[in-house]
Parts: C-alpha cells; sequence; structure tokens
C-alpha cells in the first residue's frame, strides 16, 4: 500500500467543512476492506461527519460483524482474499435483516463490465479506486438520507416530480390528475419511487413486483415498464433505463429514455 495521500487530497480541516448527517442518532457504518490504510481513512472521516464506524479488514469476519452491528449502511472492498465484496454482498441481501442495508462497493475494479456487475448483485453505489474521501462521504451522505426519508414516508405518501403515490388509499396522481394502474403496476410505481435514485435489477423487480414465478420473464418487466411510462405521460421519462441492469426512478428528469 502506498502513501494514504493518494486516496486523498483532503486535509482535516477540509473534511470538517463538509454538511453534516442530519438525523437523531448516529449513523452506523461497516467499513470491509484488506488494506487498513483504507478503512483508516474512511472511517476517520466519516467520524468526523459524526458517524459511529466499525471496520474489517478480515472479509470473512464481517459478515458476523454486519449481522451483529446492524449497520446503516456498508462500505465493502470486491478484491479480496478468501470472500470477495460481490460474494459478501450476496450474502448480506439473502438475510432477510440485511436485505435492505444500502451497501457502496469501493474498489480498484473500475470498468463498466465490473460496474454492471456490482449493480447487478445488488450495490446501491460504485465508487473506483483511487477516490475522493469527500465524493464518497458525499455519496454516502446522499444514501442515508434517502433512505431515511423512504422510512419516514412508508406508512403515507411517496413523491417524485409530479408523481405522487398515496399508499394507504392505493391512489396513484400525475399533474394531481389520478391515473389508473393495475395491482401490479401500482406496486412497481411504489417500489421504484421507494428506492428512487437507486438501480433495480430485473431480478430485484421480479422478486419484489411477482415474487419471482417461474414462468415471469424479464422481458416481462420491460413491458410493464412500458406500460407504466405510457400512464404516467409527461413524468414518464423519470423511470431511466440501465442498460444491462435494469431501472432506476430518477430525483431529477431525464432528457430522454428508452424501452
Amino acid at each position: 500500500m502506498g502513501d494514504i495521500s493518494e486516496f486523498s487530497s483532503l486535509g482535516i480541516a477540509e473534511v470538517l467543512m463538509l454538511p453534516p448527517m442530519s438525523d437523531h442518532r448516529p449513523k452506523k457504518i461497516l467499513v470491509v476492506d484488506d488494506e487498513p490504510d483504507v478503512t483508516d481513512l474512511v472511517a476517520y472521516h466519516l467520524r468526523a461527519n459524526g458517524c459511529q464506524v466499525q471496520t474489517a479488514t478480515n472479509a470473512s469476519g464481517s459478515i458476523g460483524l454486519a449481522r451483529s452491528m446492524m449497520p446503516d449502511l456498508v462500505v465493502l472492498d470486491i478484491m479480496m482474499p478468501e470472500l470477495n465484496g460481490t460474494q459478501i454482498c450476496r450474502i448480506l441481501r439473502a438475510d432477510p435483516k440485511l436485505k435492505n442495508v444500502p451497501i457502496v462497493f469501493l474498489t480498484a475494479k473500475a470498468e463498466e463490465g465490473d460496474r454492471i456487475a456490482g449493480f447487478e448483485v445488488g450495490c446501491d453505489d460504485y465508487v473506483c479506486k483511487p477516490f475522493s474521501i469527500k465524493e464518497l462521504v458525499l455519496r454516502i451522505q446522499s444514501i442515508l438520507r434517502r433512505t431515511a426519508d423512504e422510512s419516514h414516508g412508508e406508512a403515507h405518501r411517496l413523491q417524485v416530480g409530479q408523481i405522487v403515490v398515496d399508499i394507504e388509499r392505493h391512489e396513484a396522481m400525475v399533474h394531481d390528475r389520478p391515473i389508473e394502474l393495475t395491482a401490479t403496476e401500482f406496486k412497481l410505481l411504489r417500489l421504484l419511487m421507494e428506492r428512487r435514485g437507486r438501480v433495480q435489477t430485473r431480478e430485484h423487480l421480479l422478486i419484489n413486483v411477482w415474487n419471482y414465478e417461474t414462468e415471469i420473464e424479464t422481458r416481462t418487466v420491460d413491458t410493464h415498464i412500458r406500460r407504466l411510462r405510457e400512464k404516467l405521460g409527461s413524468e414518464a421519462d423519470r423511470i431511466e433505463t440501465i442498460r444491462g441492469v435494469g431501472y432506476r426512478m430518477a430525483e431529477r428528469k431525464a432528457e430522454a429514455c428508452s424501452t
């Protein structure tokens, strides 16, 4: 491992200028990387922003640590001995208590295929080494704020742009006008809105919307997305296609979207 400065151009004073994470309790973050310099750097800056941080340089031990700690977010390296980050991500996603915990891959695997594979396995964000520590902390803050908003609004209304979903009334509106959705379309729209800004793979949608019925093909997801976009009208392009992976509900409108 080279000097720690290769990962960060920020000094101590600069990191303390980052916007604080606003919540009533400190967020618990688990940082897993087989290079202690990386875990120490990331942990230091997250603690400076009010987080409770635990680190693991042993990939195998990180799973037990995650289960005992119940983190709000995991920062995870991919290339580690014994157990790689992709395998750990799959294990966490298969655990009922940890399946919804956001995971940020922090890795030197920077090719497009690597990033696509990371999203397919279930990560929420993907940061390549060498990295900006300021950017990493801001990305983590953004994810934590979004997940906090999701949990607070779970029993009430969801809104993205001019799309509003009232969960209790099972109603959806665009520009204050109700739209008619099938039960499956409503469930699909709700899931995309609850996890807005986060890529949803076709497999994830099949499991959570269709309960992964064996006769359902992945093309069914594409067909339902197309129909949902038609009903959303001028807000259709908020549903972005992530080629080769799945879909994402965007916070901001895209210039164009593809089916």
